[in-house]
């Protein structure tokens, strides 16, 4: 025998709609769901009342349908997330800091990898507009034209209507980083130039030019090496560490472009039968995970990367619910993290010593690695 249900007893698998709630609590639907929903218009509703509300969907279990939701306050609640590649060490934090945010405001975002190519962006905008997005992060992109909604570009320079620019001081980043080396002795440093498929690689570049000039650094052509490709381990910075070393310029410490190519540097420098920090110094810029981890741990500039996620997500959700353009950039400060990988300049001499006698199949890879490029 099936025991009958008690009249008004909740039905474990009722669909509770937002009329139920609204009528439990004697308020229009319109009312509810500005609240239920966060929206701009749950502002004017007072704060008893909005408890009221919460306190009844709570007691009713209630759960707004996405669909409903987007019909009745025309939102979708999800970000478009273009970034250069999916999992790579840069771009996975500023990711992080993103969904950290995004979260705790029950947001969505649909992330796509754009790999430097201008036309994916193109591409992917209407895909993302079409899925109903309602802004844009980018990830290390140069944005040429401007975006159909909302965007803030993390490591973005150019201005552009609609867009906000998270930037770190890259003038300031260099400074730490050349004046710690100074400090140490150094006065021969070879720097690694950015491939030029990286959005940040030309602020960067100028601005360890000026500093370095201000400063009374030389940068001898033959102690700079220009990044290429776009490969996010530390091979990005193996081949031309080598070949730095193959110049057979002396220097004493190297201010690489980022931490990948810091690290391909060291194991290239290591393989010659040079020591870091002995012979070469070595940093680093960003501060990804694995700059801690290296053999040496690396010294680097920091970008608080998933703070700039943070930033830029909380930055888009601004713009987006109070439909302002923005400020048209936001500056981050570096700080300036000391590890194992730098110390006291030794004589030029000594370190050339060292190159002198690297193994042959240093050179020999050199040389394959040259004669492939041309």
């Amino acid at each position: 025998m099936t025991a009958r249900k008690k009249k008004g007893s909740p039905t474990k698998n009722r669909h509770v709609t937002l009329d139920m709630v609204a009528e439990r609590v004697g308020l229009t639907k319109g009312t509810c769901s500005a609240v239920l929903n966060k929206t701009a218009a749950a502002r004017s509703v007072p704060a008893h009342t909005q408890g009221r509300i919460l306190e009844a969907a709570r007691a009713l279990n209630y759960r707004p349908s996405f669909y409903a939701r987007n019909l009745g306050v025309k939102r979708t609640y999800m970000i478009g997330v273009v970034a250069e590649e999916i999992g790579d060490f840069y771009g996975s934090l500023v990711i992080s800091g993103i969904e950290r945010y995004l979260r705790q405001r029950n947001f969505f975002f649909l992330t796509v990898a754009h790999r430097h190519d201008p036309k994916l962006l193109d591409t992917y905008s209407h895909i993302l507009v079409d899925r109903g997005v309602e802004g844009f992060i980018t990830v290390d992109m140069s944005i040429h034209r401007p975006m159909p909604l909302p965007t803030v570009a993390v490591a973005g320079h150019r201005r552009m209507d609609g867009v906000t620019n998270i930037v770190l001081d890259h003038r300031q980043a260099a400074r730490l980083a050349l004046n710690h080396l100074i400090e140490l002795g150094h006065k021969e440093i070879a720097f690694m130039k950015g491939s030029q498929l990286s959005s940040d690689c030309e602020d960067r570049w100028e601005a360890i030019r000026e500093v370095a000039g201000e400063l009374g650094i030389g940068m001898p052509r033959d102690l700079v090496v220009q990044l290429e490709g776009d490969d996010s381990t530390p091979q990005l910075g193996y081949p031309f560490a080598q070949e730095l070393l193959a110049r057979k310029r002396p220097f004493t410490a190297l201010f690489a472009y980022n931490d990948i190519s810091a690290i391909g540097a060291i194991r290239a420098f290591q393989e010659a039968g040079l020591r870091v920090p002995e012979d070469i110094s070595v940093v680093g810029f960003d501060d990804i995970q694995i700059a801690l981890h290296n053999n040496p741990s690396l010294t680097t500039v920091r970008q608080p990367l998933q703070k700039m996620g943070e930033i830029a997500a909380r930055t888009l959700l601004k713009r987006i619910e109070e439909r302002e353009d923005g400020v048209p950039e936001i500056a981050i400060e570096p700080e300036f993290v000391v590890r194992n990988s730098t110390g006291r300049a030794q004589t030029v001499a000594s370190v050339m010593r060292r190159i002198d006698r690297a193994p042959q199949e240093v050179w020999d890879a050199v040389g394959t690695k040259q004669s492939g490029a041309r």
